[in-house]
């Protein structure tokens, strides 16, 4: 009987293992997990926020940083165009007095080419037969072939009369340095001096002068400067 009894408690099923609780099945462990999962959401949130802050900050301390910067440049460039304004006021200044002192240069070198065609004319005691003006383009000294015309018909009466001369007198707008004009004017007399001995006029007879530039102050006289002034004289001893 003892055995059987042992044999029909070893023939009973085993006993059924424990369940183990599942985690976060509880409502307690889900709203533990949901509190973390918030957690983890939250906290970069914060960061973001945090660094959009910062970003913020930077960029307002960087921003200030310029605008001081360049209000430091515009200062500087203001005292630099005062600066050269008031330079300029100094150039204008000093140009206009050495227009002044130019405008009466000019005048005295009228004043003197007149004292000078006096001193020929009561000198040699020569009266005036014809004037004839050889005009030049700017900063010329080439003969046109109006030009060239023009002094062939002064060859002609030198030709015929040998009393006569001729006195050339060259000129210059007051475009240019004065001591460059003087110059223009001299190679534009040696010109009309040149082409009258080439066409046969004796180089006694032909008295030069290049006396420099003309005040005036309009295009159109300007363009009546640019000449050789050329006088056929007759002798009267």
């Amino acid at each position: 009987m003892a055995r059987v009894s042992a044999l029909a408690c070893s023939l009973q099923p085993a006993a059924r293992p424990k369940a183990i609780p599942a985690v976060g099945c509880s409502r307690s462990n889900r709203r533990r997990v949901m509190r973390a999962v918030m957690r983890m959401a939250v906290v970069p949130a914060i960061l973001v926020l945090a660094s959009g802050c910062a970003t913020k900050d930077w960029v307002k301390n960087l921003v200030g940083q310029k605008e001081v910067e360049i209000d430091q440049k515009m200062g500087a460039q203001g005292q630099k165009v005062t600066l050269i304004e008031t330079k300029l006021g100094s150039v204008e200044t000093a140009t206009g007095e050495a227009r002044t002192r130019a405008d009466g240069a000019y005048s005295r070198a009228d004043e003197v080419n007149e004292r000078l065609s006096r001193l020929w004319t009561s000198r040699h005691k020569r009266q005036l037969v014809e004037t004839v003006h050889v005009q030049f383009a700017f900063d010329k000294w080439d003969l046109t072939d109006g030009a060239q015309t023009a002094l062939l018909q002064i060859v002609k009466d030198l030709k015929t009369n040998p009393n006569l001369t001729v006195d050339l007198e060259g000129y210059t707008d007051p475009t240019g340095p004065q001591a460059y004009n003087i110059g223009l004017s001299q190679r534009r007399v040696e010109s009309v001096r040149r082409y009258l001995i080439e066409q046969g006029t004796e180089m006694p007879r032909v008295h030069s002068i290049g006396l420099g530039p003309l005040n005036g102050k309009t295009n159109e006289e300007h363009a009546k400067q640019r000449r050789v002034t050329v006088r056929l004289m007759v002798n009267q001893d």
